[in-house]
């Protein structure tokens, strides 16, 4: 039976959920979670006025941004959304979905995606009690910190976002975390996938041995090296880092071109490799990495990242494949997962929807988050149950009660 300790409180309104085209099908899984886990609630007061419209098939809100061949667009909210605790989901780096401009079909930008938030909001016409987004992916937090004269995206849109009445932003491996101080007044927070991760691969690998001699976690960069070493400190095992030697006098797709990488670490012979990072993009540094630590004759290795955008497509990782680079990559499914990447043999999602319904439900009751940010007692649950079974079960038990995520 799911675990309600902390949800006793009357909710803050009457829940609903908003899930853009760019964000349907992770919005319906958490939709699902929701509506099943408050039918099995026990012991709440659910007849009560507080409580009316607490139990609901579905908690999803009918809404339309309509496209004009212009490029214009409006928001529509087609169901009241009077007094709720309205909870807006999108995933602002869907490219996948396209609309009518002049006559040809082009495919939505994040500034799309952004723009449709607002008019989201805009259209609420300040009749919901509380507005959340849900954003796994966050605008601009490529963007997110000024070293010259140039914009400063990810806090403007932060402030933006407030200033229309938004009260928790939630997003998931920021990169940059700090970007926060830009509403230090309003709700952030940046959620970290490390249980989902550890979750896949103890189900998908049936032969890792969880120890200091036998696998290394490695940072394909300096600003993943406090991603790497909490990863690592579960395990009990070293961290390694490479370092991007960059040249700085030119300047290639935007960004200054990688030279080499320079290994900084123990020596990885015979060791599984973890390489985790927040994102894929192109591939390019993570698959080089792989290289170099194949090059070291390392055992297997394994790419983890929050985001999988492949954004120059899917054969440059099979080549890698065949040539036995890398054995794995495992991504979430927090932005959209082109078919072609979920058909790949040497993928695997890892699937954060569950989380993200805990955190909804838990927010919509005003109920503290903090156990929810902090997995480690559940990811070390998992590990003593792997190194007893080499495998692990759908469902996380903790001692005396059945927990209701992860």
């Amino acid at each position: 039976m799911p675990d309600q300790s902390k949800l006793v409180t009357v909710p803050v309104g009457p829940l609903r959920i908003v899930a853009l085209s760019s964000c349907t099908t992770l919005g319906q899984r958490v939709d699902r979670y929701i509506s099943r886990w408050r039918k099995e609630r026990e012991d709440l007061s659910t007849q009560s006025v507080e409580f009316t419209g607490y139990e609901k098939d579905s908690y999803l809100v009918n809404v339309e941004c309509t496209r004009f061949a212009s490029g214009e667009a409006k928001g529509v909210i087609k169901d009241s959304v009077r007094g709720a605790d309205l909870y807006i989901l999108v995933d602002v780096i869907n490219s996948s979905i396209e609309y009518n401009l002049g006559g040809r079909m082009v495919p939505m930008s994040p500034d799309e995606h952004f723009a449709d938030v607002k008019r989201i909001i805009a259209a609420s016409a300040g009749k919901a009690r509380r507005i959340n987004v849900i954003m796994p992916f966050l605008y601009e937090s490529r963007q997110d910190k000024r070293a010259s004269r140039e914009s400063l995206d990810c806090a403007i849109a932060l402030q933006e976002l407030v200033s229309m009445g938004v009260e928790n932003i939630i997003t998931f491996d920021a990169h940059e975390p700090k970007v926060q101080n830009a509403i230090p007044t309003s709700g952030f927070e940046s959620l970290m996938p490390t249980y989902q991760f550890i979750k896949c691969m103890l189900k998908t690998i049936p032969d890792l041995e969880l120890d200091n001699d036998h696998i290394m976690v490695i940072s394909p960069d300096e600003g993943a090296m406090n991603r790497a070493i909490y990863f690592a400190n579960h395990f009990g095992v070293d961290v390694g880092m490479f370092y991007k030697r960059r040249d700085y006098s030119r300047v290639v797709n935007g960004k200054n071109p990688i030279v080499a990488h320079e290994f900084l670490g123990d020596s990885v012979e015979g060791k599984d490799v973890i390489i985790i990072d927040d994102m894929i993009a192109s591939g390019e540094s993570m698959l080089d990495v792989a290289r170099e630590l194949k090059r070291r004759k390392a055992k297997r290795v394994f790419c983890l990242a929050t985001f999988g955008l492949f954004t120059a497509g899917v054969e440059v990782f099979d080549k890698a494949y065949e040539e036995g680079i890398f054995n794995m990559v495992i991504s979430t499914n927090a932005t959209h997962e082109k078919p072609e990447v979920l058909s790949r043999p040497w993928y695997k999602s890892a699937d954060i929807s569950k989380y993200i319904a805990i955190v909804i439900d838990h927010l919509n009751h005003d109920a503290s988050i903090n156990d929810l940010l902090n997995p480690t007692e559940r990811i070390m649950t998992r590990i003593k149950e792997y190194k007893q079974n080499h495998t692990i079960s759908d469902n996380y038990t903790a001692p005396g009660q059945q927990l209701y995520f992860l």
